[in-house]
């Protein structure tokens, strides 16, 4: 018996030996650059569930790798030069490894999440390094900065659909490739999410006509998606243009009112002017309508800025995106491509830098 179990520790102590040695680094790390609408509430369990929340470091070593819930979705990964690349958190591990055999030294990450997290739930715990490694530099972002609110649009839903597919899955969403991520990059801005599929201003899809109580007004004060929980601190994150891609969920069926949405919009306008004083407000349409509902957008829009123009406000404007005819393809349940939003950003960029007068 005592040969037998000396024959267990050894082959214990065996597979520890085999076992490389690494480095866990905290979310707590003070050079770790975080963007968008994160709880820190644990600061050692971070919790978020807007898309397009990024987590920017610099680190040595040939290995990286990040911990999350299982489960958690998908991130979009920028090493270094390389194109970039999508990994995904899976359902039985913590360990979402992002790459290994790098050449020894210092290297940039950036990780995007590329969904949205309503479902999933994320949940970031750190990151791991090899053994004896450590962080650089904490990075530094743009200067410039882009709060981009919006639907499944911004969000990026199904602009990754394979054309064949006819449940929705999250792999199939990328946020990334949509017209803000890709606006912000060519504008060398910060890309500042606050979205969420089937949202409205004043009525979600397929909502009363008379207004649901959970639209995005509703839900904007929250860190994370809902109407109670922790209340985000505006002043931690001041844009300098808010971009609002809103009324395509308003605008749908059994019907809705015109006049609420008119009103939905200045009430709306009137929070984003209390809580950025300084910023430029675009109002957007598009892609995903055109006709009369899109005539009662615009009429909406065109109400709500001469409202507030009228008071004095001469910083909010309007930009129609060209609404999506089928020639740059579908993303999943007609929802723009990647090729519609490549064209919404080229649409998107020219007018950012006339308002602003970025080059």
């Amino acid at each position: 018996m005592k040969k037998n179990v000396f024959h267990v520790i050894a082959y214990l102590l065996l597979l520890t030996s085999t076992v490389t040695a690494q480095t866990f680094i905290k979310p707590t790390h003070p050079n770790i650059t975080y963007l968008g609408r994160i709880s820190f509430q644990n600061p050692e369990i971070l919790r978020f569930t807007y898309p397009g929340i990024q987590f920017h470091i610099n680190f040595e070593g040939t290995y990286v790798a990040m911990k999350t819930k299982p489960g958690s979705g998908y991130f979009m990964i920028e090493l270094d030069d390389m194109p970039p690349f999508k990994v995904h958190s899976p359902e039985s591990s913590e360990t979402v490894e992002i790459a290994k055999g790098l050449q020894d030294g210092m290297h940039r990450l950036t990780v995007t999440y590329a969904n949205e997290g309503l479902v999933m739930k994320p949940l970031f715990y750190g990151f791991v390094l090899d053994e004896g490694c450590g962080l650089g530099e904490k990075p530094v972002l743009p200067s410039r900065k882009i709060e981009f609110i919006g639907n499944s649009i911004t969000c990026g839903l199904g602009n990754e659909w394979d054309g064949v597919a006819t449940k929705f899955n999250y792999g199939m969403q990328n946020q990334y490739y949509t017209y803000a991520a890709i606006a912000a990059r060519e504008l060398n801005a910060q890309c500042f999410v606050v979205a969420r599929s089937g949202i409205g201003i004043y009525r979600n899809t397929n909502g009363n006509i008379n207004g649901d109580s959970n639209n995005f007004q509703a839900i904007y004060p929250y860190t994370n998606f809902g109407t109670t929980g922790e209340r985000w601190n505006f002043k931690s994150y001041i844009p300098d243009v808010v971009c609002i891609n809103l009324g395509t969920n308003d605008t749908t069926n059994p019907g809705y009112k015109t006049e609420l949405l008119a009103a939905a919009y200045k009430k709306f306008i009137g929070t984003v002017r209390m809580n950025y004083p300084n910023a430029k407000i675009v109002l957007l349409t598009g892609t995903m309508v055109k006709g009369q509902r899109l005539e009662n957008i615009i009429k909406a829009q065109q109400e709500a800025i001469a409202y507030h123009k009228s008071r004095g406000d001469n910083q909010i404007y309007r930009l129609d995106f060209t609404p999506a005819d089928g020639s740059l393809g579908y993303g999943y349940a007609k929802h723009p491509s990647r090729k519609q939003h490549e064209l919404m950003a080229s649409e998107l960029v020219p007018f950012l830098k006339k308002i602003t007068g970025w080059e």
